[in-house]
């Protein structure tokens, strides 16, 4: 069962990868599992067991949410836009809750945290304000180092919770191609901007490692502003009408499906 929910879960943080203004780390926050999986990834050869059974079934479902998923996700995307997102909505607010009692050591809440957790919560809004004026580029003339360049810093959305791999990838001209590549398995463009990712990611695991083991509190509750701010993107428009009671319904759904997961200690 645990490997099949893990399973699960990896095919939601796969989906972050391509959902617009949700990065995976939020995901991974979400489902509790963000230091363990920092410490199983930068610890794996001090315990090859333990760390693979955790490992294995959450790079599956990030497979499969990548490869196969996200066609699925853009389906609902396009079509149910407005529940597709309370969805999400609904499992960032169930996740608060959860994620104050982590972050807060020994019990000792400072008010010295909040400022930490209105800084960045006002940051993510910038970030999703940024993303809706950045144009799309549309070409296939990126170069080896540039694509290498984009993975690398895709990284930090694929690490830093709260930072959507969509505004970096925009930034950087190549979201377009990328999308396009994941759907047809273009290896071409994939390989170097994974060869990136997965280097950038190395370096971006010490570092948040080093945050969380030294400054904890004080990186949780910018994970939980970061958190917040990146509802914002996904926010449906409000209007009293049937949409909008489906998109609220929606949202419960989304509180519910992570209730179901945070009671398991995974």
């Amino acid at each position: 069962m645990n490997f099949l929910l893990n399973c699960i879960k990896g095919i939601f943080i796969g989906s972050g990868a391509i959902l617009p203004g949700i990065s995976s780390g939020v995901l991974c926050i979400i489902f509790g599992i963000y230091e363990k999986l920092l410490d199983s990834i930068l610890n794996f050869f001090k315990d090859i067991k333990k760390n693979t059974k955790f490992l294995l079934p959450i790079i599956i479902g990030i497979s499969i949410g990548v490869l196969i998923f996200s066609n699925f996700l853009n389906y609902f995307l396009i079509n149910f836009p407005m529940q597709t997102k309370s969805i999400f909505i609904g499992l960032i607010l169930g996740s608060i809750p959860s994620l104050l009692k982590q972050s807060i050591k020994n019990n000792q809440f400072r008010p010295s945290l909040l400022f930490f957790l209105f800084l960045s919560f006002l940051i993510g809004i910038f970030l999703v304000v940024l993303e809706n004026y950045i144009p799309n580029i549309n070409t296939t003339s990126f170069s080896f180092l540039y694509l290498f360049l984009s993975g690398f810093l895709m990284s930090i959305g694929v690490i830093v919770p709260g930072v959507s791999n969509t505004i970096i990838l925009m930034l950087m001209g190549v979201y377009t191609i990328y999308l396009n590549s994941l759907s047809n398995l273009y290896f071409p463009v994939l390989f170097p901007m994974g060869l990136g990712l997965i280097l950038g990611s190395f370096i971006f695991m010490k570092l948040t490692d080093f945050l969380l083991k030294n400054f904890h509190e004080e990186t949780f509750f910018s994970i939980i502003g970061f958190s917040l701010g990146s509802i914002f993107v996904l926010m449906p428009n409000i209007s009293f009408d049937l949409n909008s009671l489906i998109s609220l319904l929606c949202i419960l759904l989304g509180f519910i499906i992570f209730s179901l997961f945070n009671k398991k200690d995974l």
